[in-house]
C-alpha cells in the first residue's frame, strides 16, 4: 500500500490553542454581536452549548446546521429562523477578527505542509464539522495556512 495523504488535526496541532481561552473569546465575541438584538448572554452560552452537544450526537440525518438551530429553537422559538443572519455575519465580518486573538500561530506548521506537498503528498486537515465553513476556513487562514496552496 502506498502512502498518498498525510492527514493533520486543525486545532491544537497545527492551530495553536488553549481550548478554554478560545471557547472564552468566541463565546465572549458572539454575545456582543447579539447581544444588541436581545440575547441575553448567559441564555446564549446555554443554548450554544446545547446546540454544540447536539450537533455531536447527530447521526448525519440531517446537516450540523439545521440540528444547532433546531435546538437553538427550543431556546428562542422563532428568532432561531429569522435571526440565523446574524450567526451568518458573525462567522463572516466579526469571527476572524476577534477570535483569532485567541489562538497562537507555529511558522513550522505552514512549512512542514509546504514540505510535505513539496514531496508530493496530499495533506487532509481534520476539525470537528461544528463551527460553519467560513469559520473553518479563518481557523485554517489563522494556522498560516491556504487551502488553495
Amino acid at each position: 500500500m502506498k502512502i498518498t495523504t498525510i492527514l493533520f488535526d486543525l486545532d491544537g496541532t497545527l492551530l495553536p490553542m488553549d481550548q478554554d481561552r478560545f471557547i472564552k473569546t468566541y463565546f465572549g465575541a458572539l454575545a456582543k454581536k447579539l447581544a444588541p438584538h436581545g440575547y441575553e448572554p448567559k441564555q446564549l452560552v446555554s443554548a450554544i452549548w446545547q446546540g454544540t452537544a447536539a450537533m455531536v450526537k447527530n447521526n448525519g440525518e440531517k446537516l450540523n446546521k439545521d440540528v444547532f438551530f433546531d435546538t437553538f429553537r427550543v431556546y428562542y422559538g422563532e428568532r432561531a429562523d429569522t435571526e440565523q443572519y446574524l450567526f451568518d455575519e458573525f462567522y463572516e465580518q466579526d469571527f476572524d477578527r476577534e477570535v483569532s486573538v485567541s489562538c497562537g500561530y507555529d511558522p513550522d506548521s505552514s512549512w512542514a505542509i509546504k514540505q510535505i506537498k513539496d514531496m508530493g503528498f496530499r495533506v487532509a486537515l481534520a476539525t470537528n464539522p461544528l463551527f460553519p465553513s467560513s469559520a473553518t476556513m479563518s481557523r485554517i487562514k489563522w494556522a498560516g495556512l491556504d487551502r488553495n496552496d
